[in-house]
């Protein structure tokens, strides 16, 4: 009888620790042992030890904008990597990240730790621009933890979901709900519209994202540029129909806070916000930044707010509706 090795991971991104906990499901044969600041989903990975820090402090979304542009400016990574507490897990798998710098610590500086230990731990990396790639990065997961069929299991589960949210949203589209314009801010202060996958995901539910859109449009099988700074002016000659507010790693309390304190006290809102029929906040820090299996249940809660359908929207969701 042969004794299955238990893989030692460390993940360094949030989406990783939920694809792979999703993927292993308690199996004994994989342990997560270490985390990013930001894993915090689910809750089981809580206890972990944590082994990045950020070197921005956040106050407000323009200041925090300052200070990334400043760490970039001067060639400095954002994030801090303990890298003896890292070594000390003797990890198997290092589960990271080389799709945004101001995401997650920085690949080169992983790959570099890694060559240091024997044995040297294998690195995925997860580079999603789509949700189609994101459904993919699970496949790349099940892989390296030896899990093939509990990944195919837990793709097709997923892939499910979005052919039916999918679905209903064109049956809407041709019952004739028109395709609405949507301005997706990604980031408030300055503005960012939503990148990668968001826009797709807001095609793929009868929507358009202004400004930056999918690179092949209607069919929308591909994601977009990433998120880029915008002026006001742009977004209000777009005359975008539904506001979604949704700042990258900020949760809905702190979302709110911006809301009050940048959005509404800003001079260019009121122009963007007079033609709108829909405002909602959500919490993009758990629900659309980061590009894991819950993006599922974001294009769902698209596809209900967008069509005017409650019932595709699921249930503890994390937003609020300002106006509809």
């Amino acid at each position: 009888m042969t004794l299955q090795t238990t893989k030692r991971v460390i993940s360094l991104l949030p989406s990783a620790a939920e694809i792979v906990a999703l993927v292993a499901c308690g199996n004994i044969t994989v342990q997560l042992v270490g985390r990013s600041h930001e894993d915090d989903y689910p809750a089981s990975v809580n206890n972990l030890p944590i082994l990045t820090a950020p070197k921005t402090k956040f106050t407000t979304t323009a200041d925090v904008d300052t200070q990334v542009s400043q760490f970039l400016a001067q060639g400095n990574s954002l994030y801090t990597l303990d890298t003896e507490k890292l070594k000390s897990l003797n990890p198997d798998i290092i589960v990271t990240q080389d799709l945004c710098h101001v995401c997650s610590v920085d690949l080169n500086m992983v790959q570099r730790v890694a060559k240091e230990m024997n044995p040297v731990p294998t690195i995925v990396t997860l580079n999603p621009m789509s949700l189609d790639d994101v459904i993919k990065s699970i496949d790349d997961v099940g892989s390296a933890l030896g899990m093939i069929n509990e990944s195919n299991s837990v793709k097709s589960k997923l892939l499910s979901r979005i052919k039916y949210a999918r679905d209903i949203a064109l049956q809407s589209h041709m019952a004739g709900k028109k395709r609405s314009r949507v301005a997706f801010f990604e980031w408030p202060s300055p503005i960012y519209l939503g990148g990668h996958w968001t826009p797709q995901m807001i095609r793929w539910s009868n929507g358009m994202q202004v400004v930056n859109d999918c690179k092949d449009g209607e069919t929308a099988e591909m994601g977009a540029p990433p998120s880029f700074r915008v002026p006001p002016q742009d977004v209000i000659d777009a005359h975008p129909e539904v506001l979604i507010i949704c700042p990258c790693g900020l949760n809905l309390e702190a979302t709110r806070k911006e809301y009050k304190e940048t959005l509404l006290l800003s001079e260019w809102w009121p122009k963007i916000a007079e033609n709108a029929t829909k405002i909602a906040l959500v919490d993009g820090n758990q629900m659309f930044n980061r590009p894991g299996p819950r993006l599922v249940d974001a294009l769902e809660w698209l596809v209900g707010y967008i069509n005017d359908i409650p019932e595709m929207i699921p249930r503890n969701f994390p937003w609020e509706n300002l106006k509809s």
